[in-house]
């Protein structure tokens, strides 16, 4: 998991833990543990994908979709010129 997942997580974690009434916080470490363990498990069950992947792939989709338009423009001028013959 990359560092800003891992902020995320933490930062998630705390916000949990201060929103534990005071009587509670006194196992404040060990239920911090036990919410990164759980927050980490349910969010790598997501599959999800970092920010970085997802616009590495966003950029392949536009330069495919650039090439298809391309390909279907050079497809219709040679269409266009069997259909003149």
């Amino acid at each position: 998991m990359i560092k800003k997942n891992k902020d995320f997580l933490k930062d998630l974690r705390q916000s949990l833990c201060d929103a534990l009434p005071s009587h509670l916080k006194e196992i404040k470490k060990d239920v911090e543990k036990n919410f990164c363990a759980v927050l980490e498990g349910a969010f790598n069950k997501l599959d999800l994908v970092t920010r970085k992947e997802f616009d590495a792939q966003t950029k392949v989709l536009a330069r495919s979709r650039k090439k298809i338009e391309s390909l279907e423009v050079s497809i219709a001028k040679l269409e266009e010129t069997l259909n003149k013959k």
